[in-house]
């Protein structure tokens, strides 16, 4: 009897246990659905849930006669005896064998999160030595290592060059794209998981990809609203801590419903990028001007340089002189003033910059004279 009345308590704890985490996985659904916002899995990211760069050195075979040049690269011929040394086969001393098939790459790829072994991810392979091209050729098997020193997976394969090289005997050469890097899709066996912080301890810590106190704030009383008060605290501008269940199919249900949640981002400080290599400016909403009254000119000067035979009678014994006659022009164009009144939106600056007929590098001009005006109430940022 008292077995069967501890059965029937263990059965009610699992049922009660269901129940509650139904409950919560049902209230995020509808607390999900009855907003239009940015989900958390697109602002967010699980602390110590990231992947891992992995890099590894090998030697790419077959290739037509592209490869390293030997005399010039030694460490193609040094890496092709150790790899034959292996093998059992053993060059006679002082033999150094000139190749063309053969040439040393490096070798990265991105380890993703909770990877398991057996499972493939895809590699670079780059050349680094002073091969044409990779095309045809075939990655010999070698070791990706982590940060770490341990190898986390084996890469083999084929390479699959997206440019070509072709060139003549007079030394003229045509090539597109870069045919001295590849990728193997599914180029690499994983060997080895790398370590996650994701089932440690009682609490997870969300970190914003953006850094912003409003969006930190807003999250942690969203994910409140519909799990429960006191289960997410905001840290700092980042970081959120959430408390999770301990068990990890618990906490994996938990962060499935918690991640879909969605919530109104605080909006992005008044900025002005600006690219000076190719005129591009981008103005976000929130900029203002102060009243400010702009004029901008520019000045063109022409030079133009033609020849101008001069010659002598056809009885004269003078000679022919060839001289340069140089012209030179010089324009203003007449700009229009234009005034920003107190407060001025971004639709009124670009309407004010488009009746006056400003091309996009005077605009950068204009900026930042303003900024350093003190009339630009934005940060102006150069990239």
């Amino acid at each position: 009897m008292k077995r069967q009345t501890a059965q029937y308590r263990h059965g009610d704890h699992a049922l009660t246990r269901f129940l509650w985490i139904w409950i919560v996985f049902m209230g995020l659904l509808l607390f999900a659905a009855a907003t239009r916002a940015e989900r958390i899995k697109d602002l967010a990211s699980i602390a110590g849930v990231r992947a891992n760069q992995l890099v590894g050195y090998g030697l790419v075979v077959g290739l037509d006669g592209s490869g390293d040049q030997t005399s010039q690269a030694p460490f193609t011929t040094q890496s092709l005896k150790s790899m034959l040394a292996q093998f059992g086969i053993v060059l006679p001393p002082g033999t150094d064998p000139q190749l063309k098939n053969v040439a040393a790459v490096s070798m990265s790829a991105e380890l993703p999160p909770f990877a398991k072994p057996g499972q493939n991810i895809d590699i670079t392979v780059s050349s680094i030595g002073n091969a044409k091209s990779l095309r045809g050729g075939t990655l010999l098997m070698a070791p990706l290592k982590g940060a770490d020193g341990n190898v986390y997976a084996i890469a083999q394969g084929n390479v699959v060059v997206g440019g070509f090289g072709a060139s003549g005997s007079d030394g003229s050469k045509v090539t597109v794209n870069v045919p001295s890097s590849g990728r193997i899709p599914g180029g690499a066996s994983v060997e080895r998981s790398a370590p996650s912080a994701f089932n440690l301890g009682d609490a997870l810590v969300l970190n914003l990809h953006a850094p912003d106190f409003t969006t930190s704030q807003r999250l942690a009383k969203a994910i409140n609203i519909a799990v429960g008060e006191n289960t997410a605290r905001s840290i700092d501008g980042t970081s959120i801590r959430v408390q999770a269940p301990q068990d990890s199919s618990e906490r994996v249900a938990f962060m499935s419903a918690l991640e879909n949640l969605t919530l109104d981002p605080g909006e992005a400080s008044a900025r002005i990028i600006i690219n000076a290599r190719t005129g591009t400016v981008v103005i976000g909403r929130h900029v203002r001007v102060l009243p400010a009254a702009v004029s901008h000119g520019s000045l063109t000067v022409t030079i133009t340089e033609r020849p101008v035979i001069s010659q002598p009678n056809a009885l004269s014994s003078g000679t022919t002189v060839s001289t340069t006659a140089t012209d030179i022009d010089v324009r203003q164009e007449n700009k229009r003033m234009f005034l920003f009144e107190p407060g001025v939106s971004l639709g009124e600056i670009v309407r004010a910059v488009n009746q006056v007929g400003v091309a996009p590098g005077d605009l950068v001009a204009i900026l930042e004279a303003l900024k350093q005006a003190g009339a630009l109430r934005a940060e102006l940022i150069v990239i």
